[in-house]
């Protein structure tokens, strides 16, 4: 039997991974087994920059988060598993799927995207999304085409009325 000190620090535990999970926007299993201490440090630093992070726990505490918050992905709970946080939406998605491409032994198992369970194929479809700055330079090229076609249009009809 454990003792209520340690009692109350696994319930502290689970209280901690409930929280990150509740505060996350997007939340990543991961299965790390096979990376070295160097390239985790490196995805660390990388998820950093985004305003996200990695941790590892024991899949009892984040079964007992999970089931608090009654979400069910009891499936992908086997194995050595760590858990990315991310505070936005798209860019700890982005950043753990090129980590994911750039090493193999990193897999995304599932993910957890503004609290509904979201498959690899959901996950691969969000970190195909361009970011910001290329969607707001993909808006401006759209609006510069119609820009430019309407110079071209007025310049033609100025030189029809300087011809009569």
């Amino acid at each position: 039997m454990a003792s209520a000190e340690k009692l109350k620090v696994k319930n502290e535990i689970v209280k901690t991974i409930t929280e990150k999970i509740k505060n996350s926007e997007a939340v990543i299993l991961v299965s790390y087994q096979g990376l070295t201490v160097a390239d985790l440090s490196k995805l660390r630093t990388e998820l950093r920059k985004s305003n996200s992070e990695i941790k590892i726990f024991k899949n009892t505490y984040v079964k007992r988060a999970l089931d608090e918050l009654k979400i069910n992905i009891d499936d992908f709970l086997e194995g050595p598993n760590a858990i990315v946080f991310g505070a936005e939406l798209l860019e700890p998605i982005k950043v753990i799927s090129k980590f994911a491409k750039d090493n193999q032994n990193l897999e995304i198992r599932v993910g957890i995207i503004s609290g509904d369970v979201a498959g690899l194929d959901v996950i691969n479809e969000y970190a195909s999304i361009p970011s910001m700055e290329g969607l707001l330079t993909m808006l401006a090229g759209g609006m510069m085409e119609h820009v430019r076609n309407l110079s071209i249009s007025l310049n033609l009809y100025a030189e029809q009325l300087e011809e009569k």
